[in-house]
């Protein structure tokens, strides 16, 4: 009860605890889309090239609001996306190599720069380091406020093109067939992973956020064969594990909130992959067992062959 009423009452818990549940819900929908697509490995990169541009936000204009530090987030990433899909069509580099040059390199450059940040005589940069891992803790209403608003733009524009996206992820050869601006598609559904990664930056941090752009979706896939009914899920899965999250973090010594997050998504996907009923191990075990013992009692029920007439 104390916990409810915490959660209802403290300013900080609070934010907290909705911040946390809009990226879990936003990065849940967003990430089963890359789990669907085989690019999981998309938004590590993202998160990863989100670094330099927040570094290069505040030496460029002084300031640390969240707003400035997402917009340059946002244009690092989509800068480090139009670099991997450009090396993978106009080179013969393959997609997973392409992720990774892009990913260390920019995390590299970013890395430099928090360097320089740190050893310049500037006060104001203090905290910087923080989006590596994260610090929740430090949410306010104006960053709840920011992540719902990106948060629920791209949701907005998800439901809107749930169907193009839908054939996109299935079958984009057929997509092509009928015409569909694929590329753009590809793009834009790429554009959107980049959002969920800015509205984490503060939350969970780079290195952390990839595994919030795929364990809830990997988790849902083990449940349903729906894409309808695997949206709902990973987006429930994403906003539970936030919450959780929050709350074990403030109950447990102030244990930091991102990596709590993390293990409490990765508790689900565990528990999805031994008893989701669509592919969990489990449940698979099971209806193996049924199907082999179904066709002995079909065997045993055939009649004996008679033998060859004297």
């Amino acid at each position: 009860m104390n916990l409810l009423r915490d959660l209802l009452f403290d300013y900080t818990l609070r934010n907290v605890a909705l911040g946390a549940a809009v990226l879990g819900l936003v990065s849940g929908v967003l990430g089963a889309f890359a789990v669907l697509r085989r690019q999981g490995l998309m938004g590590d990169a993202l998160s990863h090239a989100a670094l330099p541009g927040l570094c290069l936000a505040y030496l460029l204009t002084g300031s640390k609001a969240p707003l400035v530090l997402m917009l340059g987030a946002a244009v690092a990433g989509w800068l480090g996306m139009t670099l991997i899909l450009r090396i993978v069509r106009h080179t013969r580099i393959d997609p997973g190599s392409a992720l990774g040059i892009v990913l260390t390199v920019f995390f590299g450059a970013g890395v430099v720069l928090l360097t320089v940040l740190q050893k310049r005589n500037d006060a104001g940069q203090a905290g910087l380091d923080k989006f590596l891992f994260g610090q929740a803790a430090a949410l306010v209403q104006e960053d709840v406020v920011t992540m719902g608003a990106l948060g629920g733009g791209a949701l907005l524009i998800v439901a809107l093109l749930y169907k193009e996206f839908k054939l996109l992820s299935f079958d984009p050869e057929f997509a092509r067939t009928l015409a569909l601006p694929t590329r753009f598609l590809d793009a834009l559904l790429t554009g959107l992973l980049v959002v969920a990664v800015v509205i984490g930056l503060n939350t969970v941090g780079v290195v952390l956020m990839s595994a919030l752009l795929v364990a809830p979706g990997a988790a849902a896939r083990q449940w349903t064969h729906s894409l309808t009914k695997m949206l709902w899920l990973s987006g429930a899965f994403g906003a539970l594990s936030g919450v959780a999250g929050a709350l074990i973090s403030v109950t447990g010594s102030r244990i930091p909130t991102g990596p709590v997050i993390v293990l409490c998504v990765t508790g689900i996907v565990i528990v999805s992959l031994l008893f989701g009923s669509a592919r969990g191990i489990v449940w698979e075990r099971l209806r193996q067992a049924r199907h082999r013992r179904t066709a002995r009692e079909a065997v045993a029920g055939l009649p004996a062959m008679e033998g060859p007439s004297a």
